[in-house]
């Protein structure tokens, strides 16, 4: 009999702990379009790219960001082509207000590190082609709204750092979860 007991807890402990259980991240994608001001560019430079990420427990969670910004520096008659790519990793910070499921709004604020590139090849101010990586953080504040589970919209402005560049970005696009 002894033995049964303990097959039947071994058993029920087992299962407990195999047993499914539901996610409780939040993951999202969002494709958006921006445009970016500040002291280092000529303002109302365009952007598109793609963020991605999870609240993991609903509150905190990480976030990837691809940015790519064609004449970020200029025309091309003055500066030929010229390019700025930015891949961040950021934390996110973000209360799910009306929960995590249905409609809601999602207010955050996010900062963190990564890669920021530019690229110069040529034209009438700048002759020698150049390319620079530097390390580069960035810091903003935003809000996701849903209509329902899966799908909403996004806004969000950022200030991005390198040690030669300091710039804002002002995007908005969509949210699938």
């Amino acid at each position: 009999m002894r033995r049964m007991i303990k097959l039947l807890i071994v058993s029920a402990a087992a299962a407990l702990v195999w047993a499914p259980v539901q996610a409780r991240a939040d993951g999202y994608f969002s494709p958006w379009a921006g445009t970016q001001f500040g002291s280092n560019i000529h303002n109302g430079r365009a952007g598109v790219g793609i963020s991605a990420g999870g609240m993991g427990a609903g509150v905190i969670g990480g976030e990837f960001d691809f940015g790519f910004s064609p004449s970020f520096f200029g025309t091309k008659t003055d500066f030929g082509n010229n390019t700025l790519l930015d891949l961040m990793g950021n934390v996110i910070v973000g209360v799910p207000i009306g929960g995590q499921q249905g409609a809601g709004v999602r207010p955050y604020v996010t900062g963190g590190v990564g890669l920021i590139r530019t690229q110069i090849d040529g034209g009438q101010v700048f002759h020698p082609a150049t390319s620079k990586n530097e390390l580069g953080t960035d810091a903003g504040a935003g809000v996701m709204g849903y209509f329902n589970d899966h799908a909403g919209l996004r806004g969000d402005l950022r200030y991005f750092r390198t040690d030669s560049l300091h710039w804002w970005r002002l995007s908005a696009g969509v949210v699938i979860r």
